[in-house]
């Protein structure tokens, strides 16, 4: 006895559409994340100079401020801490008829900061602009 009706049988079939859907988010993942490391650099080989150490330009005006909060300018110590006392040693320390002269501020590790704004500020009002800070090397 047979008791199957006329079924037909049905064969089982993968679903594509949703592993292509998958695959098309992982590639679209992969091209935003990668990085094209040729293209982000460019070398360059520089040019290398030798050049001696200059030990003082005679148009550089040298500035101190020790750990105490002294201000001295071209070993002169200025006579108040104030701005304005600061800007006129300053004043008097830049010869005349000559070129902006380049200043440099010798400031201790363990001076006020504020003093340094406070010779920043001097410099400022009496027109000096070349400003560059004395650093020692570790090596």
């Amino acid at each position: 006895m047979r008791f199957q009706t006329n079924r037909r049988q049905e064969e089982p079939e993968i679903n594509l559409i949703p592993l292509i859907d998958v695959l098309l988010v992982i590639i679209i993942f992969l091209m935003l994340t990668t990085t094209y490391a040729r293209f982000a650099g460019m070398e360059l080989t520089l040019p290398s100079a030798a050049a001696e150490e200059v030990d003082g330009q005679p148009n550089e005006l040298n500035i101190a401020v020790t750990a105490e909060g002294d201000v001295l300018v071209n070993r002169v110590p200025v006579v108040g801490g104030d701005v304005d006392s600061i800007a006129a040693a300053l004043g008097r320390a830049v010869p005349a008829n000559t070129p902006e002269p380049l200043v440099i501020i010798n400031a201790d590790a363990k001076s006020a900061h504020q003093r340094t704004i406070d010779v920043l500020q001097a410099a400022q009002r009496v027109g000096l602009a070349k400003i560059t800070f004395a650093t020692r090397n570790d090596e």
